[in-house]
């Protein structure tokens, strides 16, 4: 990190540099480079560049805007209305890509600009979008999610019925959090009364609305696999584009197709260094002596559980969300297995402590994005992001407390 090395390079070097000098075998760099590509070769893991292309067509074609509109008829002219708008776009938005930047990205675009000409400080409105945009990976779908699946060998569906209680605390609570700001500043909702009723509204948003109807659907009733249901999504909402709202052309499909294909090669690439890194530490029986250390400083397991947090969370502010899932759960996975944990919890709590790192520095990669778009100073960014990383911790206390949040759901559907 220190030579700025690109995180897969640097994983993938450190695992051949422990080959080289403690396990000296010709045959172990086979098997570093063999554990790359078979790691690149999940089907599950196929889900990654077909939610990501699903959310490139979305934003390309218009969809997305139709549900900005949908959004600001929801809150109406209420306090802070158009910020209570960014952030159930931001929850919509997220049953579709399932993407934190791209979440900020498709819909920073056209909602920052509003915010500001409805008088909201452009550092406030970039803050945000960029910690609505962090609920994105915790309402399914989510791509950490299918990784986290994939590392620690638990079910993708029940993982994605889990995420839907928290995301939604997530959401409510930045909603609390803007409603208070902006009353006290006086940013007022001023929807026009003359504009669309919201039954107009959703009506005319119907084929966009239908999109995360179709895959969760698709996914919840068995019709789908994750990976299908990408599929199927993508599909759809090339049609929906082409042959409905026509306004997706062969050069933005093209654009969409090479987006994607380049975000999602990234990520198996970190993830096939980071898998083989995970699969070395427990040869060296690293993740049992972990254990063993922290069950020697404590044996309640909710202090041994804020102890994991907060090295998450200190990862997270160097680190991607993919990379830390693929690097830390084989690390602290069995540590959570003894304390009576179930994995699917777990991995629900994983995500949002790691999507609480999309707005710290120095990695706060939505921070980042809205900071392009909104062109407000980097430092006034953060400091008006304090407010909702503080309620965002609030949210992961409670469902580090109370697991039946997370498990209520998968239990009652029987996901697991």
């Amino acid at each position: 990190m220190f030579l700025r090395v690109p995180i897969g390079f640097a994983l993938a070097g450190a695992c051949a540099f422990i080959f080289a000098f403690l396990h000296p075998n010709p045959l172990m760099f086979n098997y570093l480079g063999q554990a790359m590509v078979t790691t690149a070769d999940s089907f599950p893991l196929m889900a990654i560049p077909f939610f990501m292309l699903v959310g490139s067509l979305m934003s390309r074609s218009g969809q997305a805007t139709e549900i900005i509109n949908v959004a600001e008829a929801l809150t109406g002219t209420m306090a802070g209305g158009l910020g209570m708008a960014a952030i159930v776009a931001c929850m919509i938005f997220a049953a579709i890509s399932g993407s934190g930047p791209a979440v900020v990205a498709a819909l920073g675009g056209f909602l920052l600009p509003a915010m500001n000409r409805q008088g909201y400080k452009p550092a406030y409105s970039g803050a945000l979008l960029a910690a609505g945009a962090t609920i994105g990976p915790v309402i399914p779908p989510s791509i950490p999610m299918i990784v986290y699946g994939v590392s620690a060998g638990c079910s993708v569906v029940a993982m994605f019925i889990g995420g839907i209680v928290p995301g939604l605390l997530m959401g409510f609570a930045l909603m609390g959090v803007n409603w208070f700001i902006s009353r006290h500043r006086g940013y007022k909702g001023v929807r026009d009364k003359d504009a669309p009723s919201l039954w107009k509204v959703t009506y005319a948003a119907k084929w966009a609305l239908f999109l995360p109807i179709l895959i969760l659907g698709g996914i919840y009733t068995g019709a789908f696999t994750p990976t299908e249901a990408a599929v199927t999504g993508c599909v759809y909402a090339w049609a929906i584009g082409a042959f409905v709202y026509r306004t997706l052309t062969l050069k933005l499909l093209k654009e969409a197709t090479i987006e994607a294909g380049l975000l999602s090669s990234i990520v198996m690439f970190i993830m096939g260094g980071a898998t083989t890194f995970g699969r070395l530490l427990t040869i060296e029986r690293i993740p049992t002596a972990v254990a063993a250390s922290m069950l020697e400083l404590t044996t309640d397991p909710v202090l041994i559980m804020l102890i994991i947090m907060v090295f998450l969370l200190i990862g997270g502010m160097f680190l991607d969300t993919i990379s830390n899932i693929v690097l830390f759960t084989p690390l602290f996975l069995p540590i959570v297995k003894q304390l009576g944990y179930h994995p699917v919890f777990f991995g629900i709590l994983m995500t949002i402590n790691l999507c609480i790192g999309f707005i710290t520095p120095p990695v706060g990669v939505n921070l980042y994005v809205a900071q392009g778009i909104s062109k407000a100073p980097f430092s006034s960014l953060i400091t008006e992001a304090l407010p909702f990383i503080a309620i965002l911790f609030v949210v992961m206390f409670l469902v580090l407390i109370f697991p039946d949040i997370v498990l209520f759901l998968p239990r009652l559907l029987g996901a697991m």
